[in-house]
């Protein structure tokens, strides 16, 4: 299989700009992790005229597909968490071309997790959180119970996310078995709300006041990568904030909802700056003094 194969991906390791080829092979029982396709090719590229290029082969009676894919899109996506097959693909993939060291120094480094990347990712999931964490509240005060149950799903996922990053592991595609081991305690609410043979109202109440406590917990450590940038000035306006690269790339657009519950909470404070119209103030933002 990887001869006929091989010319495919021999032409683009020639290349200067190629900076690694990985093949991952479809495993019996896990067949999303290739998509259905008996081959995965993935080079990582330098640079490209688009971030991801995707082209799919028949040889025999078999499928392989070929994904090419920039550094820049690639650390976007272990930043985010947004294509979970990644790591599982950076993970077992068989290494065929490696220049410099590449693959392997990415994958010592998703292994050692820095703790500069291990903050960036618990502030993209606590933000996350927070969206979810509060629009399902809203919900539920409205009596909206379905909606807030979907809300409320995804904030328990995105707090699972959060436990496993803490404990310094990359959350992977099968998330509630890592959190089972990790924190049982976040496993077992998303148990009750799912198998609870209590109303659907009630079982949203006590996950509130359960994840209100959990949360709470968590924001100290989860808020220490934007709380280091807040502190970089005196205070920011909120255009500031989305002009910084970093917050920006990070939070994008769950970054005003975390700013205001930062505030409800006393984690950061609201600086008023007169105007030019009377009773009317420039709303800027500082971390807060609190301990």
């Amino acid at each position: 299989m990887e001869d006929i194969l091989r010319p495919i991906y021999q032409e683009r390791a020639s290349q200067a700009n190629t900076l690694g080829v990985l093949m991952i092979e479809k495993r019996q029982k896990e067949m999303t992790v290739t998509d259905t396709f008996d081959s995965v090719m993935l080079i990582i590229v330098k640079e490209a005229d688009k971030p991801v290029f995707i082209k799919h082969y028949t040889y025999t009676d078999k499928k392989a597909a070929l994904h090419i894919i920039t550094e820049t899109q690639l650390k976007k996506w272990i930043l985010l968490g947004t294509n979970k097959k990644i790591f599982e693909w950076l993970y077992n993939g068989r290494v065929i071309f490696d220049r410099n060291e590449y693959v392997s120094q990415l994958k010592s480094e998703l292994k050692d997790f820095p703790v500069i990347q291990r903050k960036r990712k618990m502030g993209v999931e606590f933000a996350k959180l927070i969206r979810r964490y509060m629009d399902g509240k809203a919900f539920f005060e409205n009596k909206h119970y379905l909606d807030a149950y979907n809300d409320v799903v995804h904030s328990l996922h995105h707090l699972a996310r959060l436990a496993v990053i803490e404990n310094g592991f990359h959350p992977e595609v099968t998330v509630w078995s890592q959190v089972k081991q990790i924190e049982p305690e976040i496993y077992k609410l998303y148990v009750e709300l799912i198998n609870s043979e209590e109303p659907l109202e009630k079982r949203l109440e006590l996950l509130f006041l359960a994840s209100e406590f959990l949360i709470h917990s968590k924001t100290k450590m989860s808020i220490q990568h934007i709380s280091d940038i807040l502190t970089e000035k005196d205070y920011w306006s909120f255009n500031d904030l989305i002009e910084n690269e970093e917050l920006f790339l990070v939070y994008s657009v769950d970054l005003g909802r975390l700013i205001e519950y930062l505030i409800e909470k006393h984690f950061i404070e609201v600086v008023e700056v007169e105007t030019k119209s009377p009773k009317v103030y420039h709303r800027y933002y500082k971390v807060s003094k609190k301990d």
